[in-house]
């Protein structure tokens, strides 16, 4: 079954696949009962290194339950899937501008609800979500955010842990570092007058007690109202939008790439946004650019080090953490982590080392807040895994030192990589290829053979999906000891000659926009690339016959990568028993086809061809071979 047509199963459907498959047992995780992942059987979280991921955008699906009919799509061998973020969205509706760290409504199922009344919350929706996915043999991550919207709810309800800026028209009036004081007193006597939004509390007399020994979740409610209040929450947050915006008060905007920091605004005419109630934004740009220097204006980033000179030069003391940021950070997704029971976190930004010196070869517990963050659920849960979203970049580009060393100092286990960003089988590819797999055997982290992420599924990146896909699935799942990483809708991706509507990209659902170019109208569309699917569908077949039989087997390669991207053709086995022998041509043009392979000893019969249907008995050692482009081979030793 197609994907698209898979989620639109109704739930007496999906549950009726579901009892064929594991019996009318699995219903006990309707009423909650514990199915633990995967992962739980690790001690250790060398799992991810060889996990075959999914990233699923939720907001594509429509709600958590719809999760459940696409990962029935899946092989086994795609064991994990990845949840874009999760929690309420901010400006623009953004995932990745949380608001709170409540679960985005959104994603609630009226349909699963109806069926199952006491699924009456989108947290219990998630929750069973999860356990039908480690039902399934799925571990499943979340996605940890080192930022938040620019005012979200805990930058209200915490000034001290972020940075602040004051801003009169085109003017940056004051960027030192005592601004969160100001802003606190102007929040504390608002709220003095205003009274608290529930009845069942009354604000203390000092500002200090409120803003520092009262707990969050009592000041969270005074100041926005009941969790389930979305409407109320939003008004009274708005309110006080718009009471800092009159000050000229603004949290400082999240930056990517070197130098950092060090701001201005930027005097664009295009660079100044009118909002729904007439206020006047400007975007930032960096006072001294570099190639991946950026500023993104609706996010701010935890403040996570004191500032040298009061900010006055934009410099950082890294050797003065702010360890209340560290620890309020560490504790949320430590308790998101136990209440639904995630096996692994996808780290945002993992690619941001702000250090003009690099790496330092000692580095303490505050050197990272996403490596803080898995140290410290690692504490209780050992098999809890860091897949990064670095891009593996040259050094000094995305981050300052080698991006390699920022990896393994903030225990990375895994990272995106960017094979993605370039065409199936040029020189370039298999160059980065070479490079990984050599990166895979030298380094603590695995680069992760990537083939999608809902980053690059959008109208710029359609040159890449051309050609390859099925090429790019099949290394994907079987070089058993690299993991990789597909982005929902890949495997059904038609191709775009020319860009196809808004609506056919998942990249323009991870945020809602009314107009412009990245608007989009209605709901996400699935592509209808039958050709493709079915040859992905024969891929998976094949995987769930001879995969488990590969389990923790090490790759030994026949014909290696080539570093200098000439030779297209790639062939493994296994390590100490060989069993299966596999060749992909790379190329996706008829350039390099014939090749000599020398066999491991004994018999090999041809199992699987991705372009043609044949059978052949190797009596000899030697075989001489044309591949088809992108031709993917399977052969299996005969038995004796």
């Amino acid at each position: 079954m197609m994907p698209g047509e898979a989620v639109l199963l109704s739930v007496e459907a999906v549950l009726a696949i579901l009892e064929q498959e594991h019996g009318s047992s699995f219903y006990a995780a309707f009423e909650g009962s514990y199915y633990p992942g995967p992962a739980r059987q690790y001690t250790d979280c060398s799992w991810i290194k060889h996990a075959n991921t999914v990233g699923i955008n939720v907001r594509t699906l429509g709600d958590f339950w719809s999760i459940i009919p696409y990962a029935l799509t899946l092989p086994a061998a795609q064991n994990a899937v990845h949840l874009l973020p999760i929690f309420e969205p901010g400006v623009v509706s953004s995932l990745y501008a949380p608001t709170s760290w409540n679960i985005n409504p959104e994603f609630f199922s009226t349909s699963l609800a109806a069926f199952f009344p006491h699924l009456n919350t989108v947290e219990k929706q998630l929750s069973l979500t999860i356990r039908l996915l480690h039902l399934m043999g799925k571990s499943v991550g979340l996605d940890v955010i080192p930022h938040v919207d620019r005012y979200a709810e805990p930058v209200l309800a915490n000034p001290s842990y972020f940075e602040w800026i004051r801003r009169e028209d085109m003017v940056l009036t004051d960027h030192s570092n005592e601004l969160h004081l100001q802003v606190r007193s102007i929040l504390y006597r608002f709220l003095l007058e205003r009274g608290s939004v529930v009845s069942d509390t009354t604000f203390p007399t000092s500002e200090a007690d409120f803003f520092e020994q009262f707990p969050e979740v009592l000041r969270l409610r005074m100041m926005f109202g009941e969790k389930y209040e979305y409407a109320e929450r939003l008004a009274n947050r708005v309110e006080m939008v718009d009471l800092l915006y009159r000050h000229g008060f603004e949290t400082l905007p999240a930056t990517m790439g070197p130098p950092y920091r060090g701001i201005e605004v930027d005097p664009q005419p295009d660079a100044k946004i009118i909002d729904s109630a007439d206020r006047v934004w400007r975007d930032y740009r960096m006072l001294k650019p570099q190639k991946f220097s950026r500023v993104f204006g609706p996010l701010t980033r935890y403040k996570l080090y004191e500032p040298r000179h009061q900010n006055l030069d934009w410099a950082l003391d890294f050797d003065r953490p702010f360890v209340p940021a560290w620890e309020y950070v560490a504790a949320q997704y430590n308790s998101i982590q136990a209440e639904f029971d995630f096996d692994f976190m996808r780290g945002d930004m993992s690619h941001v080392q702000m250090r003009p010196s690099g790496t330092p070869a000692l580095r303490d517990d505050y050197y990272d807040l996403l490596g803080a963050v898995k140290q410290s659920i690692l504490a209780n849960k050992p098999y809890f895994g860091y897949f990064a979203e670095s891009f593996l970049a040259p050094p000094g580009e995305m981050a300052y030192g080698d991006e390699c060393d920022h990896l393994e100092a903030s225990f990375a286990d895994s990272t995106l990589g960017d094979l993605q960003s370039e065409p199936m089988g040029t020189k370039h590819f298999v160059q980065e290829f070479a490079r990984y797999w050599s990166l895979l055997k030298t380094r603590f982290f695995a680069p992760v053979f990537t083939v999608m992420t809902a980053d690059k599924d959008d109208p710029r990146f359609d040159a890449y999906y051309l050609t390859g896909n099925e090429t790019r699935y099949f290394m994907a799942l079987f070089l058993t000891d690299m993991p990789s990483y597909m982005g929902l809708g890949f495997e059904v991706r038609d191709p775009h000659p020319t860009a196809a509507p808004n609506e056919h990209y998942t990249k323009l659902y991870v945020f809602q926009v009314d107009e412009g170019p990245k608007h989009t109208r209605g709901p996400y569309v699935w592509g209808r690339n039958h050709v493709l699917y079915e040859k992905i569908c024969l891929q998976k077949l094949l995987a769930n016959d001879i995969l488990p039989g590969l389990s923790g087997a090490k790759t030994y390669w026949l014909l290696p990568p080539d570093p200098a991207g000439n030779g297209k053709v790639v062939a493994w086995t296994q390590a100490l028993q060989p069993a299966f022998v596999f060749i992909v041509n790379m190329s996706q043009i008829d350039e390099n086809p014939d090749f000599t392979l020398i066999f491991p000893v004994g018999q090999w019969r041809l199992r699987f061809s991705s372009v043609r249907l044949e059978a052949q008995i190797i009596v000899s050692d030697e075989v001489q071979y044309h591949l088809m482009p992108g031709e993917c081979l399977v052969w299996q030793k005969v038995a004796n």
